[in-house]
């Protein structure tokens, strides 16, 4: 065996620093001392990065914790606020909006008996939504906040949150985690990627003639796909068939009025609006198809939707949704942009770093890189990208809007083969297929199926073994205690105040 000596991360930004810290911590712990891996970053300032990703999912708080970092420092350092979930305008209809939270629905009982006895409660009449059910959506609703783990008795037990944050000053709190931990951090931009006789990498070349030599190399070099496509010539799987949008304009503004405990997304002509408020300012952007679309009409749209002052010009993203055919080629591992992109709609991307750069973690190689664990990975990687692609193109495909030609197209396209097999079994009753280690639970898939307005044929006939009349009125009891429970949580604003203001 002829173990790594050095991993080389090309890149910095979110993706880069993530890999390093994590990288760091996880073999710190497999050596249960300082690693004897050597781990470099190298970037450029004046590169720059993206830097516009500012909304996460409950895993990403699951990072933090296995970094050992401290979630209301993290939290004051980066300005955020909390997220419950995301609402959803326009999307079905225009006039109606939907929300999907975090956590689970379930009023205390088993998901799968509440659900079908909620199916079974509209064939008998009730009238009490699926989100009445939801503490995240209660509280999302009533703009109010409280840690559901200092409240795992109560009715608000089973909601989880995430982050709004500031994606440069993530950036800058994991730079400062992974320095302290052993990285080292180069600048300079890259000229030249020198190749091994057998096509790996043996060495980048900075524009000051400095040459980095390493083991293994990480591309984290977004868009411009430095390494594993430049260099090692890994294919690009494009999914605009599916997601035909392709340019986001991003623009911050102050705030104005309360910070919403949530994300808002808003469906346009041609795509849709985001709306992430942050402690100190909020996140604006606009997704878009440039097939139907200009840039300067994009840009109007978005201006014209935001309710702040502008504090910076807005900033047009070209980008193409897809997936690298070879996350991980030879010695090189592609991270973040490098590796696919997904449009944000539902915030994936952060967590798609952590997820590449764990599965990595899980199939760590020696220098010969065996072919078996290049296979593994990028199988699994690949599962769990194509999970988010058909989760996100379900938000498309079930509206019922064809006033312009984008959403006529989004209603009528072919789906992906995965995703037409979901949507059959879920018509029956609501039963939704197994998938291992999957990122999106029961409520996601049912939330923007209600939402959207596709729902079970019936009921499982399972149901009918039970009591419903008594398992009903439990129900019905759990919903009006949860929303005056909720009432009398502290808004957002004042939990933030009393315990994680930003520096």
């Amino acid at each position: 065996m002829k173990p790594l000596k050095k991993i080389l991360i090309v890149g910095g930004g979110t993706a880069g620093w993530i890999a390093a810290s994590i990288l760091s911590k996880q073999l710190e712990k497999a050596n249960g001392a300082a690693s004897s891996v050597q781990i470099q970053l190298v970037e450029s300032e004046e590169i720059g990065t993206i830097g516009v990703g500012e909304s996460t999912i409950p895993p990403f708080l699951e990072m933090l914790n296995n970094l050992e970092i401290n979630e209301q420092e993290f939290i004051k350092y980066t300005q955020a606020s909390f997220k419950l979930g995301i609402q959803f305008v326009d999307w079905r209809v225009k006039g109606e909006s939907y929300f999907h939270p975090f956590g689970t629905i379930s009023a205390g009982m088993k998901e799968f008996t509440f659900y079908q006895l909620w199916l079974k409660s509209l064939q008998q009449g009730e009238t009490l939504g699926l989100q009445d059910f939801s503490p995240c959506n209660l509280m999302a609703q009533h703009g109010r906040f409280y840690l559901p783990q200092l409240a795992d008795k109560t009715a608000i037990g089973e909601a989880r949150y995430a982050l709004h944050l500031d994606a440069k000053l993530v950036a800058q709190y994991l730079r400062n985690y992974a320095e302290a931990k052993g990285v080292q951090r180069t600048e300079g931009k890259i000229m030249q990627v020198v190749q091994r006789d057998d096509g790996g990498i043996a060495s980048v070349v900075l524009c000051t003639g400095e040459e980095i030599s390493a083991d293994f190399f990480i591309d984290c070099s977004g868009f411009h796909a430095l390494l594993i496509e430049k260099a090692l010539g890994a294919s690009y799987c494009d999914w605009t068939q599916y997601l035909p949008c392709d340019r986001a304009v991003a623009v911050q503004t102050e705030n104005v009025g309360d910070t919403t405990p949530y994300t808002r997304a808003t469906a346009r002509d041609h795509g849709w609006t985001w709306r992430i408020p942050l402690q100190k300012r909020t996140g604006n952007g606009y997704v878009y198809s440039s097939r139907y679309c200009s840039d300067d009409e994009a840009i109007n749209t978005l201006m014209g939707a935001v309710d702040g002052k502008a504090l910076i010009e807005p900033r047009v993203i070209p980008f193409k949704t897809g997936v690298r055919n070879e996350i991980w080629k030879k010695n090189c591992l592609a991270i973040g942009l490098a590796s696919g992109f997904i449009e944000p709609l539902e915030s994936t991307a952060i967590h798609l770093v952590v997820r590449g750069i764990i599965h990595f973690v899980r199939n760590f190689p020696d220098q010969d890189c065996d072919a078996a664990l290049i296979r593994n990975y990028n199988r699994g990687m690949t599962r769990e990208y194509e999970e988010i692609r058909d989760f996100i193109v379900l938000h498309y495909c079930l509206t019922e809007r064809e006033d312009t030609p984008f959403w006529r197209y989004c209603k009528t396209m072919e789906l992906p083969q995965s995703l037409q097999d979901f949507i059959d079994y879920f018509k029956v009753h609501g039963g939704l297929p197994e998938m291992i280690d999957a990122l999106f639970h029961p409520v996601s898939w049912r939330s923007v199926c209600e939402g959207m307005g596709l729902r079970p044929q019936k009921y499982s006939p399972v149901i009918e073994e039970m009591n419903y009349a008594d398992l009903y009125g439990g129900m019905h009891r759990y919903a009006i205690a949860l929303e005056t429970f909720v009432k009398k949580l502290p808004t957002h604003d004042q939990f933030i105040r009393d315990n994680c203001s930003a520096f």
